[in-house]
């Protein structure tokens, strides 16, 4: 997995690409952890996203929470094995989806 950041004043774009699965959740959740004070508007790029697992999907939901108090959170660029996993777990309901 790589993250490339882009950071615009108040707005943080994160593009990850690979895997976000258990091996690497945890390096995703320490970076947006060290990264989203003072941000506003959160975009993650899943363009190239390969896969996501439930760690992965945790992730998502602690900065979605985090995003709810400061701004807001939209992912973007979702392939349809990823769109698939969020319809299925629900989290089409939770994400900002473009």
């Amino acid at each position: 997995m790589t993250i490339d950041k882009i950071q615009d004043g108040a707005k943080l774009k994160v593009k990850v690409s690979g895997r976000l699965d258990t091996t690497t959740a945890p390096e995703l959740e320490d970076d947006l952890k060290k990264s989203l004070d003072g941000v506003e508007e959160l975009v993650m790029d899943f363009s190239e996203l390969e896969y996501i697992s439930s760690a992965g999907l945790r992730v998502l939901l602690s900065s979605q929470k985090i995003m709810n108090k400061q701004g807001t959170m939209e992912v973007i660029g979702v392939n349809s094995t990823i769109m698939e996993i969020f319809e299925v777990t629900g989290f089409i309901d939770i994400l900002t989806i473009r």
